[in-house]
């Protein structure tokens, strides 16, 4: 409301009511009770006398204030409307309505409407102010109350500290009483004792030895007891403490005695006061001081300090020292308890066990710490991985330095140890002899190592090979005149790269075939990079001597660029011409091998459980898993027990290499074995051991091994992060099955595959192995969409089904070339096509002309290939680009033409341009599309 009291006005404006009143009077207005109420108009009233007297110009009012402030107009107006009723026809059957309209409105002055804005805003700085000084008051009070309360904990500290301190002195006067009574006890006590024994040794002294004997426990047996037993202590000069005196037995012993003497006359009263003091509750300190007094008489034996500690703090007497003793031993007697937690007072270092694969969650487990500790410890190092992710060896060993604990190797007392225990005696204890050397034919394709092979063994392998050439490594061993030598038979394409190595550190001696009339070739350099690797000599063998084209120098210069040098130049490689077609210089390099052989001296235990290496392995439909092994150590029997990698079995049958089943294999000799439990790896060990638990027990543990090592994320790296953001989604994926007949094969494919890409596609081996396309195959490649290969296998019935019906594209290969040629394409095909723009000709603008038709037309010399009338141009000026655009006109003389070759003159106008100028060149080209390719 606008209308207040004259006391709430004055207070508004800071002044005294009595002034109000007197300046209200002189204004004309009679008020003479404070709690009048004033209207706004006697408010403007008052504030215009109040202007007047000042000499300020006063606001313009209304002449007439008596006039209406507003003023209400009705308005009525009728009107009828003819309504059709239902049924009724024409102007009969129609209906007439009054419509009656009613409008009202209200009309203020505006000086009004500005009174009213006026009193509001006076109002709302009334109300204003009365909150501010509000505030005020409230603050003044509150900052009243928090100084007071600021006096009375000053007050209360100050009283607790006098009453601690009254305290303290009270307790140090009670206990320095009780060492003094205790110090006066004893030494009474000590008297006491001294003169007791004084006089029964003096009375012992005057009664006569023997002759009382029997009348001795008759006058004196009662007392003569106790005294007895104070003698021997007393006399030895020992004080004995004051918690083995029983009480009940000192009043019998001091009542036989006769009138003390005033020497130990204090001795009762001083025994009373301990007594006394023993009989009162103790707290505290004083408890512990007194140590089993009347813990040990009161039979608690049987506890333990932390329960003695308990029920003392449990069972003990509300008063000034016990809350005293109470707060001061409160942490001890927390921390004392079997439940207590102690504080560590230095961080705690501990001892972590680190294997090859670690969870996150785990490790964070070992070291007691939070795992997102562990987590923000790992995004540091720049190794994006979450709590329940896995952590190689070495990430783990630096996490745990980093947190402060010292990080320790798993042990390995387990059955791989044994196994390897039980390897290492057999090597020891067996007595070694020589065994035959072990070559491995190393070369480039084509260039005859089967084949020179084939001659040695006088069989036909070259001819069985698909595409002529060699895709598995094939074992052999042969009775020569030179005595039994096994040969390895490497491939020699580019993808078998791994073949090549694995068969070079399997091997005693590398022999090189180089084709003398081809020379040195990729391969080959890659051979002798392997021999050098795995340090074994190497033996050159120059084949195809028989051509009219070789030229045996050639291949020796090349060779010799490489650091292989023969012997006849100075080196320590032997070069053995031979020719696998004729049989040229076989003998002479079945020699040089033997010397090689005998140089070594190869040696073997033979005798004692076999171990060797995995040269390849397959699945067979009828015979299951087969393995071609190489025996290195030992001799394999049949029904051995055998463990192979992952893998692990009893050897139900030893298949040489002509197919006849063999009981046993010595040392250097190949043979193919069944009864594993699965397709072991090619290059994997193989070990025979005692029995068959031991076989699967270090097979699982290796199993677990290699499934933690390929748990652990290779892609958590942050670098190996922003290489696959950079890539976004612009790059491509072919996805790719692979199934072939051996272990060797498989994996040269997915090497040779996984290489095929750019940074616009990848081709990623989704699965591969070893046998037939089974119908898993073909439902994981369905889910994945993925091409499925077949090298030398085919799907089964169940799989051509799922291959049938979901589509898939299934394609067999014999020849590994063949499938990476392929794949190459199919890749090749997801990039698409790519638009090249091609220029076909250049002319220079000589002249410039004005035509009323085209604008400018440009006279020009075709400088460089042809211009054409279709194609697209650009205009050039100082090498620059200025227009792009087309041919609207291209003339000779006053013809048409569409083209205009190298060296002629013709007339160009471009279309939509016109600022040609003399030294420009005019560009055309075309737009072509180009496959892309990898």
């Amino acid at each position: 409301m606008s209308d207040v009291t004259i006391s709430q006005l004055a207070k508004v404006l800071g002044m005294p009511v009595d002034k109000l009143l007197g300046q209200l009077a002189n204004a004309g207005m009679s008020f003479s009770d404070p709690e009048q109420v004033i209207s706004s108009t006697e408010k403007v009233k008052l504030l215009g006398f109040l202007r007047r007297t000042h000499g300020k110009a006063e606001e313009a009012t209304d002449a007439d204030d008596s006039s209406p402030r507003q003023i209400t107009l009705k308005r009525r107006k009728v009107s009828e409307l003819k309504v059709a009723t239902p049924g009724g026809r024409g102007a009969a059957g129609a209906k007439t309505v009054n419509v009656e309209v009613r409008a009202k409105r209200t009309y203020v002055k505006r000086s009004v409407i500005a009174e009213e804005a006026g009193a509001d805003h006076e109002r709302e700085d009334a109300v204003r102010k009365l909150q501010e000084s509000q505030q005020q008051r409230d603050n003044e009070e509150t900052q009243r109350v928090e100084a007071e309360e600021r006096r009375q904990e000053e007050a209360r500290l100050h009283a607790e500290a006098e009453q601690r301190k009254q305290d303290e002195a009270d307790e140090r006067q009670r206990q320095a009483e009780e060492q003094a009574a205790q110090a006066a006890a004893e030494a009474a006590q000590r008297a006491a004792a001294e003169e007791a024994a004084t006089r029964v040794v003096e009375q012992v002294a005057a009664t006569p030895a023997p002759a009382t004997e029997v009348e001795a426990p008759k006058e004196k047996a009662a007392p003569v007891q106790p005294t007895v037993q104070k003698i021997d202590p007393n006399a030895l000069g020992m004080i004995l403490p004051r918690i083995h005196e029983p009480r009940r037995r000192e009043k019998p012993v001091a009542a036989p005695a006769p009138a003390p003497a005033p020497a130990p006359a204090p001795a009762p009263a001083a025994a009373a006061a301990a007594a006394g003091d023993r009989n009162k509750p103790k707290f505290g300190r004083d408890r512990e001081e007194v140590a089993g007094g009347k813990r040990f008489a009161a039979g608690e034996l049987h506890l333990s300090d932390a329960d003695r500690a308990r029920r003392n703090k449990r069972g003990g007497k509300s008063g000034r020292g016990n809350v005293r003793d109470t707060g001061r031993s409160s942490s001890s007697a927390a921390s004392s308890g079997p439940h207590g937690f102690s504080r560590p007072t230095a961080p705690v270092v501990r001892e972590v066990v680190v294997g090859d694969a670690n969870v996150v969650a785990d490790l964070a487990q070992k070291m007691a710490v939070k795992g997102s500790e562990v987590v923000k410890a790992l995004f540091k190092m720049g190794v994006m991985a979450t709590i329940n992710q896995t952590i190689d060896h070495d990430t783990a060993v630096l996490v745990i330095e980093e947190l402060g604990h010292t990080a320790v190797a798993a042990s390995n007392d387990n059955a791989e140890a044994a196994l390897a225990a039980h390897t290492q005696n057999a090597e020891l204890e067996g007595e070694k002899k020589s065994r035959p050397p072990v070559v491995t034919i190393m070369g480039h394709v084509d260039h005859g190592k089967t084949s020179l092979l084939d001659y040695i063994r006088r069989t036909k392998v070259a001819s069985g090979e698909a595409g002529g050439i060699t895709q598995h490594i094939g074992a052999y061993h042969v009775d020569t005149p030179k005595g039994v030598i096994t040969f390895l038979d490497t491939p020699g394409h580019a993808a078998f790269t791994s073949m090549r190595a694995r068969g070079a550190q399997s091997t005693d001696i590398v022999v090189l075939v180089v084709a003398a009339d081809d020379g040195v070739m990729p391969q080959t350099a890659e051979a002798v990079q392997h021999a050098r690797a795995a340090k074994v000599p190497l033996i050159v063998a120059l084949n195809k001597m028989d051509k009219s084209d070789a030229n045996p120098d050639h291949v020796k210069q090349g060779l010799g660029n490489l650091e292989v040098i023969p012997e006849e130049w100075g080196g320590d490689t032997p070069f053995v011409p031979v020719s696998a077609k004729t049989g040229m210089g076989i003998d002479d390099l079945l020699d040089a091998i033997s010397v090689q052989a005998e140089v070594m001296e190869l040696k073997a235990v033979e005798d004692g459980p076999a171990s060797g290496v995995v040269i390849e392995s397959s699945l067979d439909r009828g015979r299951g898993p087969v393995a071609t092994v190489l025996v290195q150590q030992g001799t394999l029997k049949r029904g051995d027990f055998v463990v192979c990698g992952i893998e692990y079995g009893r050897m139900r049958a030893l298949v040489d290499e002509s197919g006849k089943t063999v009981q046993s294999a010595g040392p250097s000799i190949p043979v193919q074995v069944l009864g594993l439990s699965g397709v072991p790896e090619s290059g994997d060990d193989f070990v025979v051991v005692a029995d068959e638990r031991l076989a699967r027990e270090v097979a699982a543990e290796r199993q677990l091994k290699r499934r933690e090592t390929r748990m652990v994320s290779k892609a958590n790296r942050l670098e190996d992060i922003m290489a696959l953001m950079s890539q976004g989604a612009e790059q491509q994926t072919l996805n790719i099955l692979v199934k072939a007949d051996v272990q060797g094969s498989v994996q040269a494919l997915r090497e040779s595959l996984s290489q095929i890409g750019n940074e616009n596609v990848k081709v990623n081996v989704i699965a591969s192995g070893v046998g037939g396309i089974t119908e898993s195959d073909a439902t994981l490649a369905a889910a994945s969409k993925a091409l499925v290969i077949g090298f030398n296998v085919r799907a089964d019935a169940s799989a051509r089904k799922v291959i049938d019906t979901a589509g898939l594209d299934v394609r067999y290969f014999s020849i590994i070339y063949d499938v990476i040629d392929q794949v190459k394409q199919a890749a090749s095909g997801l990039l698409g096509k790519e638009v090249r723009e091609e220029i076909i000709g250049v002319a220079q603008v000589r002249e410039v002309f004005r035509s009323s038709k085209f604008g400018a037309v440009a006279g020009c010399m075709v400088v460089e290939g042809t211009v054409k009338r279709s194609k697209p141009i650009r205009v050039l000026r100082d090498n620059t680009v200025i227009f792009q655009g087309e041919l609207e006109s291209l003339r000779r003389f006053k013809d048409l033409v569409d083209e205009v070759r190298n060296g002629m003159e013709c007339g160009i106008a471009v279309k939509q341009y016109n600022d040609v100028k003399v030294g420009d060149q005019i560009e055309c080209f075309e737009r072509i599309e180009v496959a892309r390719t990898l």
